[in-house]
């Protein structure tokens, strides 16, 4: 492995759209493309080759690779523009990375075959916006969707906290700030309190990992800034249910209570593949917190949330999963047997037959 053959893989990830590269000893480059793992026809790799690699992405971020060294996530480029993030880790006693391709172009709404009711939702003036999901299933291609929006139709000064910098933003409209954890900042929290110094409208905080970057993001809203992130959750009662749980017994109905006041909306994420099986496409529940859903938070009713959601689709357009897959399966788009893979089989096939 040299630096022009590790430029070669990577330039292929591009042009053949792949989402993610896999560099482990014993084992070939794995290139994932349309949700599948595809092994690349080269050599297995060796210690010196994954340990090159490393090496290249930390000398690019100003780090040194040692043996104390256990993970470690950054962002790398190519010479053409491509650009990555990162993940380094020790598994067997090597090292592995893995390579996730952030796409050069930052989607549209309507590119990326997002609910329009998205827009309505970035107009919000202050408040908690959530974009959740799995790992791999689009929540920072979401978020940025939503900071491009701003940017176009908002003069604000935007601040992002991220580890690391995926979507490069150009200032239009906005001004865009863009700190990296570890590089521009020691960590989301420290961020979090300088932010609230530098004149911000709004907020974009990477990741929601902790109790103290949470309270941060909740302060934040709470004074009158709208802050987004995102957080590995299936829904949104799961998303509600992960952030009062990060706190005490005891401090968790005064969360339940600042999280009614200040939420704006839940966008969660799925990814699908169409029926060509050539691309995927985003399966999204859309929850707003209108007043009866922030009762339903205050209160702890919880249950109660995802019956709202589907009542609320034609007055607030918000949607459930479910609903998505319905008018994904009705138009076409998607098989059944995909649809089941992503959701709860039996109650899926019984809303259909009763819709029919």
């Amino acid at each position: 492995m040299d630096a022009h053959m590790l430029n070669q893989i990577l330039e292929i990830a591009f042009q053949k759209k792949v989402s993610d590269l896999h560099f482990e000893v014993d084992n070939p480059p794995f290139f994932r493309g349309r949700g599948q793992l595809i092994r690349a026809k080269m050599p297995n790799l060796t210690p010196k080759d994954t340990e090159f690699i490393a090496t290249r992405v930390l000398e690019h971020n100003g780090r040194q690779l040692n043996s104390d060294l256990k993970e470690f996530d950054a962002s790398y480029s190519i010479p053409s523009g491509g650009r990555f993030r990162v993940s380094i880790f020790r598994q067997r006693g090597h090292i592995g990375i893995v390579m996730r391709v952030i796409p050069p172009h930052i989607g549209t709404f309507q590119e990326l075959n997002l609910p329009p009711i998205l827009a309505d939702i970035a107009h919000a003036p202050n408040g908690l916006i959530l974009v959740t999901g799995p790992t791999g299933n689009g929540k920072s291609t979401t978020l940025a969707s939503m900071l491009r929006y701003i940017n176009e139709n908002h003069c604000y000064n935007i601040i992002t906290i991220e580890d690391p910098i995926e979507f490069l933003f150009t200032s239009q409209k906005s001004c865009i700030i863009q700190r990296e954890v570890g590089i521009d900042t020691e960590n989301f929290n420290a961020a979090l309190k300088a932010a609230l110094r530098m004149d911000p409208d709004v907020i974009m905080v990477g990741e929601m990992r902790d109790r103290d970057t949470i309270d941060a993001c909740i302060k934040a809203a709470e004074t009158g800034h709208l802050v987004l992130s995102t957080l590995h959750t299936l829904g949104a009662v799961s998303t509600i249910n992960r952030v009062v749980g990060h706190f005490p017994p005891e401090s968790q109905e005064i969360i339940r209570q600042r999280m009614a006041d200040i939420l704006v909306a839940t966008v969660s994420l799925r990814l699908i593949k169409d029926k060509s099986g050539e691309n995927v496409l985003p399966v999204v529940e859309v929850m707003r917190a209108t007043t009866t859903i922030q009762a339903c938070i205050r209160e702890g009713r919880l249950d109660e949330i995802e019956k709202h959601i589907e009542n609320g689709s034609s007055q607030y357009h918000m949607q459930t999963l479910d609903q998505h897959l319905l008018q994904l399966y009705r138009q076409d788009m998607i098989s059944m047997e995909d649809a089941k893979r992503i959701t709860n089989s039996m109650d899926f096939e019984r809303k259909l037959m009763f819709d029919n």
